[in-house]
């Protein structure tokens, strides 16, 4: 399994967040996370990610448990393993799309040369090479995001997590990215986790699991 929760809770003081979540996805799996506001889709896939601790229950992503993995040793597992994309893109507006996307690489201590190389590859692979020179603010929504997730891919990572990717995206942008995210999988064997409240997109997965007040009703 590439990512096996085993009874995951979670609250922030007196709220039960998540309440018992065991989960297992398989390598090269594309699964959609839905329900309503507030089922703890997000939360989920945070303990998922390694950005929030769980309050019970263990995590294992690529074979690691991760609540044994503390401070620089957790960030560097995040950084290698896990690619992230956000449904605000999360883009330093300073920096080119180009920049943008080697940030991950230059944390990860990966020589200049061979991110910027393979920072390319993936802008042009997602249909940017006109745009490497770009900042956010000069990019459509749509090439944004496409910026973000080829900075997701920068390290290689096996894992992919989307929070809403495209909640902030028009249809035909949607339907590009919904597309994108298949590619990766079957191009690049990417295991994907799509938090979502687009059931267009959620039935695309191969699996869509259904969470209801921080447990999961339907697998």
């Amino acid at each position: 399994m590439m990512i096996r929760t085993q009874d995951i809770t979670k609250r922030y003081g007196n709220l039960q967040v998540l309440k018992g979540i065991s989960l297992q996805i398989a390598e090269g799996e594309v699964v959609s996370v839905v329900g309503a506001s507030g089922a703890g889709k997000t939360t989920l896939l945070q303990i998922m990610g390694t950005l929030s601790r769980q309050n019970g229950g263990t995590v294992e992503v690529n074979g690691i448990e991760t609540s044994r993995l503390q401070g620089n040793q957790l960030a560097r597992f995040r950084n290698r393993n896990i690619g992230f994309v956000f449904q605000f893109h999360q883009l330093l507006p300073e920096f080119t799309a180009l920049e943008n996307v080697c940030i991950p690489g230059f944390i990860a201590k990966t020589p200049r040369g061979k991110v910027e190389k393979r920072a390319k590859e993936l802008l042009n692979f997602l249909k940017l090479s006109e745009r490497l020179d770009h900042k956010p603010n000069e990019l459509s929504g749509g090439e944004q995001q496409r910026v973000a997730i080829a900075r997701a891919l920068i390290n290689d990572p096996a894992v992919i997590l989307a929070d809403e990717p495209s909640g902030n995206l028009d249809t035909e942008n949607k339907q590009e990215l919904h597309n994108l995210f298949f590619r990766l999988r079957d191009e690049m064997n990417k295991t994907l986790v799509i938090v979502t409240h687009d059931l267009q997109l959620a039935g695309m997965a191969d699996r869509m699991v259904r969470m209801r007040d921080g447990m999961i009703v339907d697998l």
